[in-house]
């Protein structure tokens, strides 16, 4: 009995250790210079429904149920998706937008887990018909989904997609 004490009193202890060391936030973002206008790459990342031609989740589950609901590209916008196990469940709602410089969104998972964490993006003018966009999210680890993160690296597993996604933007908008 004293034996299965100490085991369970050492786990606990474990268990507290790894969470007070486990990482509490994540930040990932990307960026990729678009041999465009500034004014008409923001025009087209405001609207949730144009990520359907860049999103390297809708090229995974290309048949993945999709609602909007609201005005796209104005503040309180909202995407839907239900889709395989690569996309799971969740919806994207625009939250702030800053003219021609961010866009800022809630993203809020529903399957395969709860979780919510900001999403934005962002244009700057490089050169003369050159911009620069950043993609990136951001969002905290709660215990004891924590522990995980000490083992999960979040910015390789979602920093390709994010390459593969604003490569794809890049290709759809220097070809207009």
């Amino acid at each position: 009995m004293t034996t299965i004490l100490y085991v369970l009193g050492g786990l606990v202890l474990l268990i507290l250790i790894l969470a007070l060391i486990a990482p509490k936030n994540y930040h990932v973002y990307r960026s990729i210079e678009i041999a465009r206008p500034k004014k008409e790459v923001f025009e087209n990342l405001r609207f949730l429904k144009n990520q359907d031609s860049w999103s390297p989740w809708n090229k995974k589950d290309p048949n993945m149920e999709k609602k909007f609901t609201g005005t796209d590209g104005e503040v309180g916008a909202v995407s839907y998706w239900n889709g395989n196990k690569d996309v799971g469940e969740g919806e994207q709602e625009i939250k702030k937008i800053v003219d021609g410089e961010r866009i800022e969104s809630e993203l809020r998972f529903l399957k395969p887990w709860k979780s919510v964490s900001d999403a934005y993006l962002t244009t700057e003018k490089v050169a003369s018909g050159t911009t620069k966009v950043t993609w990136g999210f951001s969002g905290k680890n709660k215990f004891p989904f924590s522990i995980m993160m000490l083992f999960m690296n979040m910015d390789k597993a979602v920093g390709k997609d994010f390459e593969e996604g604003l490569s794809s933007l890049k290709a759809s908008l220097e070809k207009l």
